[in-house]
């Protein structure tokens, strides 16, 4: 009798960790399997990995989620990726070097440059890409300047996604909404760019083979069985990058909402069915084919407020209360009137992109007094991020030609009550927490499952599979003080203060 295929398993390869969850067709996850890798920062502002141990981790969170389920029941898997990340390999996907990350900083030198070398406006019409270092297209422009042997040696240069897929199928190839984000792939055609390669002296050829999310890349090799637990034969399907794949987890299928993700970066991304592209947002390929997501991004997310907490709240990691952190921080801060008592953070604790792509950017602090203390800090940095956000959903609203009503929280930093609130209050717009904790991963299963043949397509499988939470409304006294604060202080600090903070940067961190 044939085994009745009634599960699909997803992974989420991130930053830190891997995780494989199987999902049931309702969206509930049935079993699960974590392993962890760690970040190398061999230089100041380099962030690399062993990319081996992405498989190492995967084939371990694999074979632990497997053990809990009868593996012939998996009727598909899908994997969602930290993006940007990419690593040049052998024939044999060996790496070559240790992978660059998405947070790597080396390449300010090759983005200042690249006006001179292609031209901003053009690359940015193409890829949906204001020039910027997060895109790996700079890295791969310094390899070609510092490691050129690096580049001669490659077979292909793949993001984690392709190199996933090859461990998994003997197959060179990759979803173009898992390697649109690093920077060189064509948004009107959904390819390789030839005119950026070329322009800039790179070959195509080094690049895996692009697929529509959704679609069957290839089956699981009898290898990749023995070491992961995986049925030999299981369909592969395209993913999307980690961001997009948590906007389907989030049921964010159509205009209207938007997911926000309040992760080590805070990253947010609305539907799209046209291509634009503006200085306010990346465009970045939808989970849904041939659709778009209009993404946000501040790169200083929940990293900014781990490195407040390691740096200026050490000591609260011994009081004897069962509260972590965070949460003993966001009780004084609940204490601070809205404002902060005049205390006002910029969060370029990592640079920033949208809206103004300076790779020089330092985050701001201003407003101190003798009366503040690190419960006033704690809240202006919660405030400064909902700012920050505020600034970067109003320039896409301005390109859809229609308002986000309502953020789809998730991510670590949707645990805080305070902070939904005060981003309802900064936005004004209704924050609803997801009520999966697992959205990224949820959004490759729900690509897993129309794969398989449950759904008619994504925006049906994403109905059926996700739920949501509690919600936040604005208050409308408080957001009347946000508004204000934000209107005639917040949106004038950065511009006030850009050429200052860039020539600060060139004199004390080099190019």
């Amino acid at each position: 009798m044939a085994q009745h295929k009634d599960l699909v398993l997803a992974v989420d390869s991130s930053t830190t960790a891997t995780k494989a969850i199987v999902w049931d067709k309702n969206g509930h996850a049935v079993a699960e399997g974590r392993a962890t890798f760690p970040l190398l920062n061999p230089h100041p502002g380099w962030y690399e990995q062993r990319a081996d141990e992405w498989w190492t981790a995967t084939a371990q969170a694999l074979r632990d989620a497997t053990a809990q389920i009868d593996a012939r029941r998996l009727a598909a898997i899908c994997m969602t990726h930290q993006r940007e990340t990419f690593v040049p390999v052998d024939e044999q996907c060996n790496p070559i070097r240790d992978a660059i990350l998405w947070l790597d900083e080396r390449s300010r030198a090759q983005v200042a440059a690249m006006e001179g070398r292609f031209g901003n406006q053009r690359l940015h019409q193409i890829t949906g890409k204001p020039v910027a270092m997060t895109p790996s297209l700079y890295k791969i422009l310094w390899l070609q300047e510092h490691e050129p042997e690096v580049l001669r040696r490659a077979h292909k240069i793949v993001d984690v996604h392709a190199f996933l897929v090859y461990k998994l199928t003997s197959q060179w190839k990759t979803s173009w909404s898992c390697a649109d984000p690093m920077g060189m792939v064509d948004m009107r055609t959904w390819q390789w760019s030839s005119e950026v390669m070329e322009g800039l002296g790179l070959n195509p050829e080094h690049y895996p083979e692009l697929a529509a999310p959704g679609a069957v890349m290839g089956e699981v090799t009898a290898e990749a069985a023995r070491l992961t637990g995986l049925p030999v034969g299981l369909p592969v399907v395209a993913s999307a990058g980690d961001g997009q794949s948590a906007g389907l987890g989030a049921n964010i299928t159509r205009a209207g909402k938007a997911y926000l993700n309040l992760g080590t970066a805070v990253v947010s991304g609305a539907h799209s069915e046209k291509y634009a592209a503006d200085i306010n947002f990346r465009t970045l390929g939808s989970p849904i084919a041939g659709a778009y997501t209009l993404e946000t991004l501040i790169r200083g997310g929940t990293f900014t407020v781990s490195w407040f907490v390691n740096r200026f709240a050490h000591d609260l990691k011994h009081v004897a209360l069962p509260l972590s952190v965070e949460e003993l921080l966001e009780a004084g801060a609940r204490k601070v009137l809205p404002g902060s008592l005049g205390l006002m953070l910029v969060p370029y604790w990592n640079g920033v992109t949208n809206p103004y792509w300076d790779g020089n950017a330092t985050g701001m602090i201003v407003g101190w007094t003798g009366s503040h203390g690190r419960e006033h800090m704690y809240r202006a940095l919660l405030e400064g991020i909902a700012y920050e956000q505020r600034l970067g959903t109003e320039g896409v609203e301005k390109a859809l030609g229609q308002p986000i009503d309502e953020y789809v929280v998730l991510g670590g930093g949707s645990k805080s009550p305070l902070w939904c609130q005060i981003i309802a209050d900064v936005t004004g717009k209704r924050v609803t927490r997801s009520a999966n904790p697992e959205a990224t991963c949820l959004g490759s299963g729900i690509l897993a499952a129309v794969a398989a043949g449950w759904y008619r397509d994504a925006q049906e499988a994403a109905a059926a599979m996700t739920n949501m939470g509690a919600s936040y409304e604005p208050d409308p006294a408080t957001q009347t003080v946000y508004n204000q604060l934000y209107t005639e202080v917040y949106t004038g600090l950065f511009p006030a203060m850009q050429t200052s903070l860039s020539r600060l940067t060139e004199l004390t961190h080099g190019s």
